[in-house]
């Protein structure tokens, strides 16, 4: 009961914190930070217009229009350089997904490492012209996705 007494407050300010999109007090933040940076956050769902309308309205963005090379998916930019994108299903067997592509400096290294991890490489590393070099793995049933520039 002590350890629920003195975790209350503890939990109740992270999770205050999460709900007012406020970063959680310092004295709750890892010492050493390994910089993580999503180049690519990608939503997939049937429901593409009133996912950029609802997310247009609650975070003051704009969306482009669809980018090809991206499957289609409109896009707007996300704080520190990267992209949001949300695009429809490319076959019928596409599930909706909220996917983030986090930046690596070595692609093959890193898809190479979540693979000896345990994780299944749905889609090896792939170049998009202009764009980098993306792959995506599963781990743990979660799709997670690897950019390079």
């Amino acid at each position: 009961m002590r350890f629920v007494n003195r975790a209350l407050p503890v939990v109740a300010t992270l999770v205050a914190a999460l709900v007012c999109g406020r970063p959680a007090p310092r004295a709750f933040q890892p010492e050493e930070s390994l910089a993580m940076q999503v180049q690519y956050l990608e939503i997939v769902t049937p429901e593409v217009e009133a996912t950029c309308e609802t997310l247009a309205k609650l975070h003051g963005v704009t969306f482009s229009e669809p980018v090809p090379e991206l499957g289609q998916a409109r896009t707007a930019e996300l704080e520190g350089g990267g992209l949001l994108g949300v695009r429809a299903p490319m076959r019928e067997t596409e599930e909706p997904v909220v996917r983030p592509y986090v930046l690596v400096e070595d692609i093959e290294a890193a898809t190479k490492s979540a693979e000896a991890a345990g994780a299944v490489i749905a889609l090896p590393p792939m170049e998009l012209p202009g764009r980098g070099t993306f792959a995506i793995y599963i781990l743990g049933g979660i799709q997670h996705g690897l950019w390079q520039l």
